[in-house]
């Protein structure tokens, strides 16, 4: 799973119960509470963590994803807008494809085409493979992505697929997120091991797309890269609105438009995106 790059205008106090004396834009960056322990919450689902086995049963799976934090609605492209003070600023497209694929371990996935670019160059193409079970958790099973410069693939680094290789399904977003969830996006063993950890669903979050309330709020984590985490805003029926950098950078990730593209867009071979 690609890490997204989107920036916040405004949040609320995302920690019930933390008092909370940094500034908005300092707490995101600074003073990160802990989430509070699973146990000490009732009744959440257990979820599959690190490298635990979990069973699928591909009859439990549809490619019609309508989990409210993150529909995908097969036409759908978000526009994001990287601002990297690094490298300057990067597009992001991730499209809902209208394809499907078979997955190794029997599930058939949704196809999303997530394409970055700077100043019209290719810099990342992705297949990225999800499907949604029978209570609305929406499941990652994989990606196949190339990294370009000058137009040639220069890696693969990041591929993998549920089901080889001893490679295994994550969680994208739980079907009823409540703080203290947490759980695995990703297992591929020194390829792909991202996690995901639910703070908050009370959140208030601007971009140039526009303004939203009762935004879902993860903290995810790489466990390859210990240092690296990100906070991620999901507005409820538009899907990912902000992703915001607090590994010390100040990088961010914004959603500036929604659209609708023609059938068929994004099924075209890396390197191709449309």
């Amino acid at each position: 799973m690609r890490e997204s790059r989107p920036t916040m205008s405004s949040t609320r106090s995302w920690m019930p119960g933390v008092v909370a004396l940094c500034a908005t834009a300092a707490a995101l960056t600074g003073c990160i509470a802990t989430p509070p322990s699973p146990t000490s919450l009732p009744s959440l689902p257990s979820l599959p963590k690190s490298d635990e086995p979990v069973s699928l049963n591909p009859a439990d799976f549809t490619t019609e994803i309508d989990n409210p934090y993150w529909p995908m609605v097969p036409g759908t492209r978000w526009t994001y807008v990287e601002h990297d003070p690094d490298g300057g600023d990067v597009t992001v497209e991730v499209t809902v494809t209208t394809a499907t694929k078979t997955i190794a371990n029997g599930v058939e996935a949704r196809v999303l085409r997530d394409t970055v670019t700077r100043d019209g160059e290719l810099l990342e193409d992705t297949f990225d493979w999800y499907a949604q079970d029978a209570a609305g958790t929406i499941w990652y099973l994989g990606e196949d992505t190339a990294e370009f410069e000058g137009g040639e693939i220069v890696s693969r680094e990041g591929s993998f697929e549920a089901g080889v290789d001893g490679a295994l399904p994550g969680i994208a977003l739980p079907a009823d997120p409540r703080p203290g969830m947490s759980y695995r996006q990703e297992f591929f063993a020194g390829e792909a091991e991202d996690n995901g950890a639910v703070l908050s669903v009370d959140e208030l979050v601007e971009v140039p797309y526009g303004q939203f309330d009762g935004a879902l709020l993860t903290r995810d984590t790489n466990a390859l890269e210990p240092d690296v985490a990100e906070l991620k805003f999901y507005a409820p029926g538009v899907g990912l609105a902000l992703t915001l950098d607090v590994s010390g950078g100040n990088g961010r990730e914004e959603l500036i438009s929604v659209t609708t593209v023609p059938e068929g867009t994004g099924t075209g071979p890396l390197g191709s995106p449309d």
